[in-house]
């Protein structure tokens, strides 16, 4: 992709109002463009990053037998008050009444409507277990939206729902999805802490946060250094990981002794990006939901929820990756592979050896961004360091006549003089 026909709109100068550095370098790196208060536009580099963290998220979804399916955002009020939650969900929640009068809600969750959807479908206990998820834009009335991405009203969320005939498959469902949300932070790049949570709005008895390490954390956590050590892609990590203390602050404040010994208690900074919850029956009970069992009995399923909040990443992604000359994207989840910086556009020969790498890159499955811009060097490695893209090609007059770029990886910050076959082969690992 041709920087010079991309729309990459940069900012040199922190708008006012953008608080956190996720906020600040989103805005400034051409990733989003605010359109109300909480909402956001996506542009095309910050869509790809988005779109890359919604295929990974999905990838582990599908990989535990999850099933994916697209729901309205859009719901009756009627399937709310049938839970009882209508009322009592407050003002967080956007209700529209449409032409013919009738009361609608711009959904800030799906239990109510997933339920209804399987309550109508099954048929008996050999229809259990089943978990069902999609991914898609919610809305949630905040009363003071802020810090970008983070916290606005207009979110991204993948919300997964399991139906289960007992509580064994419940807590098997639950454990399976734990496991999966181990596997996409660490599938992401990121070190994720999963800790005791209430269950709030949502209601039921089991919940779990799940916290990236951050050191402009919106929460303090406390949790056992032993944590650090497990590995996710461990079979037993669920269980010792849900063995192993880990608290926020107000929690941890409260017990008074803490289980933990001093030398093994880890102070941390983190970022809530996901939750999980086992609820029981309370939906499908209020719903009328029940199926007959194996010996002909009505059961009524129990179930769990489970969110993860895809745009609330990309923000958080940031906030734990980054450095004072802008974004460092971890590898799975960057917008384009290489930026290849043709550092004088208007010689024959640096842009045909710069077309002709472009070529060899992409021959090699990478994706590329290719900032042919009749702008100085120095402008353009500053917004190359500003958008964060794991690998930075230059190519110079100097380069062309040795047989040479430069190869700059951008979390390191090492550079290297090499060939561009030994460029690309150090690029594609």
């Amino acid at each position: 992709m041709r920087l010079s026909r991309y729309f990459l709109p940069l900012l040199k100068e922190t708008p006012a109002g953008a608080e956190i550095v996720s906020h600040q370098l989103m805005l400034r790196a051409g990733l989003v463009r605010q359109t109300a208060a909480g909402i956001y536009a996506w542009l095309p580099l910050g869509y790809r990053v988005l779109e890359r963290v919604a295929a990974i998220v999905r990838a582990e979804q599908d990989r535990v037998g999850a099933l994916e399916m697209l729901m309205p955002t859009i719901q009756p009020a009627d399937l709310w008050r049938e839970s009882g939650r209508y009322d009592a969900y407050g003002p967080e929640m956007l209700r529209i009444l449409d032409r013919h009068g009738r009361d609608l809600l711009y959904g800030p969750t799906n239990e109510e409507m997933v339920t209804a959807i399987f309550r109508d479908s099954v048929r008996s206990y050999r229809d259990l277990p089943r978990i069902l998820y999609h991914i898609q834009w919610k809305f949630r009335d905040e009363v003071r939206p802020r810090f970008g991405v983070m916290r606005g009203r207009e979110f991204l969320m993948k919300d997964a729902y399991s139906f289960d005939l007992d509580a064994a498959g419940a807590r098997a469902s639950y454990d399976l999805m734990f496991t999966a949300y181990l596997r996409t932070f660490a599938a992401l790049g990121l070190k994720a802490v999963p800790v005791r949570a209430p269950t709030g709005p949502i209601g039921g008895d089991l919940s779990h946060e799940f916290h990236i390490l951050a050191s402009t954390g919106e929460s303090e956590l406390f949790y056992d250094s032993a944590l650090d050590a497990i590995d996710p892609a461990d079979p037993a990590a669920p269980e010792r990981l849900r063995g192993l203390y880990a608290m926020e602050a107000e929690e941890h404040d409260r017990l008074g002794t803490c289980p933990v010994p001093p030398e093994r208690l880890a102070v941390r900074r983190g970022i809530e990006v996901g939750h999980i919850f086992f609820f029981g029956t309370k939906y499908t009970k209020a719903m009328g939901m029940a199926v007959p069992g194996p010996d002909g009995t009505m059961v009524t399923p129990l179930c769990g929820s489970y969110g993860i909040g895809v745009s609330r990443l990309v923000g958080a992604i940031i906030e734990a990756s980054h450095d004072q000359a802008g974004i460092i994207w971890p590898d799975p989840v960057a917008p384009f592979d290489v930026g290849l910086l043709n550092l004088r556009p208007d010689d024959p020969a640096v842009a045909a050896a710069a077309d002709a790498l472009e070529a060899r890159l992409e021959g090699a499955g990478l994706s590329v961004l290719h900032d042919d811009r009749d702008l100085r060097a120095g402008e353009k490695f500053a917004s190359m360091d500003l958008i964060g893209l794991p690998w930075q090609v230059a190519v110079g007059p100097k380069g062309v006549a040795a047989g040479t770029v430069e190869l700059k990886r951008r979390a390191s910050g090492e550079r290297a003089e090499l060939s561009p076959e030994a460029a690309l082969a150090a690029i594609a690992g």
